[in-house]
């Protein structure tokens, strides 16, 4: 376990100030894959529920569906439907020192990588695919919606012993009729995200700390990079900082979970570091933002078990079939 304390910024951060958080919940067991809904509650997973979970204002907790495996990022789809990157249990539940860690695969739990689809009134889970190409999906972690009822999402792969399943990033269509494989190799990919404006793509590489990105040529197509091409990476963190999921802000800002640290980084579309926020978790997995104005920001406080808010200084960008 690291002994690091929470930093109010990062060192060359331009006003970074500890934010003023609001604890809306405890008692998650990992939470992840915030959805900010329309009603003023957060749909997240519990990666170690292993559930669907519907939070209320007043902090009130209530399973929308029991989800096999190991829920680990989700999206409201077109058809209202819940879709959840499911790493299949890709994780142990390890506890150490009061936090709860992600831990090294038990092959006995495993069950396979999926995106599942949730029905939000039944609660009835559905496998929407577990291969692409004939190859398996291994761990998807997080999804991202565009406005075609596609949506982009990572793998992040697992490693075993001496060996690692290279993996990479997705795209595949909400009904369930088509999934290809648009990057690979991808290392560790966690959180996704689109501009404001559909053209770019953002993914963050968890162990090489870096927010990677795409053009997009047409709904599933990317743009390939050249051989040297420094445009792909937006931002590289310096030191030990470890990225989880993310979300982008209607400025176009990245905002990303930061692990290690314990907050969200915003870097700009140009590729400089805007502020971090910290929140004293240093498995700070996840933010959405939701409320009538989309300034609220709602963070998965994943290590103590705490969806948090705070009022954001930006509005996050909006999402397709969301209507906040």
């Amino acid at each position: 376990m690291l002994a690091v304390q929470p930093l109010a910024a990062s060192h060359d951060a331009p006003g970074g100030e500890m934010a003023e958080l609001v604890e809306v919940t405890s008692g998650l067991v990992f939470p992840e894959g915030p959805i900010a809904m329309p009603d003023g509650t957060v749909v997240l997973v519990e990666m170690f529920g292993p559930r669907l979970t519907r939070v209320h204002p007043d902090g009130k907790k209530e399973t929308v569906a029991e989800v096999p495996g190991g829920p680990n990022g989700a999206a409201l789809g077109p058809d209202g439907a819940f879709y959840v990157a499911n790493n299949g249990a890709r994780f142990t539940h390890v506890e150490m020192e009061g936090l709860t860690f992600p831990g090294p695969t038990d092959p006995a739990r495993y069950i396979g990588g999926r995106i599942s689809k949730v029905d939000p009134t039944t609660g009835a889970v559905s496998d929407l695919y577990t291969e692409c190409g004939g190859n398996k999906l291994v761990a998807p972690n997080d999804l991202v919606f565009d406005d075609q009822g596609g949506f982009y999402f990572t793998d992040h792969g697992m490693s075993e012993g001496r060996m690692a399943h290279l993996t990479g990033i997705y795209y595949a269509k909400a009904d369930g009729s088509s999934i290809k494989e648009i990057v690979f190799p991808a290392h560790e990919p966690n959180g996704i995200g689109l501009s404001p404006d559909g053209t770019i793509l953002y993914w963050a590489e968890t162990w090489t700390g870096r927010v990677m990105r795409r053009r997009i040529v047409e709904p599933g197509v990317v743009e390939e990079p050249a051989l040297v091409d420094t445009w792909q990476c937006l931002y590289g963190f310096p030191g030990f900082q470890l990225l989880d999921s993310l979300a982008v802000d209607g400025a176009g800002n990245v905002c990303v979970a930061t692990l290690v640290n314990g907050g969200v980084t915003v870097i700009s579309p140009e590729g400089e570091l805007v502020n971090f926020i910290a929140t004293g978790d240093i498995l700070t997995t996840n933010i959405c933002f939701g409320g009538p104005d989309l300034r609220t920001a709602y963070i998965t406080a994943s290590g103590t078990g705490k969806l948090l808010k705070t009022e954001w200084p930006r509005p996050g960008a909006k999402l397709h079939y969301l209507n906040t």
